[in-house]
């Protein structure tokens, strides 16, 4: 039965516990800067900054660097493409745990 294997469905993009709150953030937000994610997750600059470039390079989240006065301002927000693939992924653990339940 492949293809309707929702475990198939599943993204590894959001397999990682800090990827899938940086993109549930930026789901229910237009955008987000760096600090107040850093500070929402509660981890380190190394760290988000790790996962923030793996969700750009899937092409999920943009990266929008501006300053305020002279203070450089990072914000990232989700892309179409990000937004798609991550109802994708939720959809696909819902049918998982349908499947479970007998529904």
């Amino acid at each position: 039965m492949t293809g309707n294997n929702p475990f198939e469905k599943l993204d590894k993009a959001f397999e990682n516990r800090v990827r899938l709150q940086i993109m549930s953030v930026l789901m229910a937000n237009e955008r987000y800067d760096f600090n107040s994610l850093k500070e929402l997750l509660g981890i380190t600059d190394g760290n988000l900054a790790s996962h923030l470039k793996a969700l750009e390079k899937d092409e999920y989240i943009l990266v929008n660097k501006t300053f305020v006065g002279r203070k450089p301002n990072t914000n990232y927000e989700a892309t179409k493409k990000g937004k798609q693939a991550f109802e994708q992924h939720l959809n696909a653990l819902e049918q998982l745990i349908r499947l479970q339940k007998g529904i």
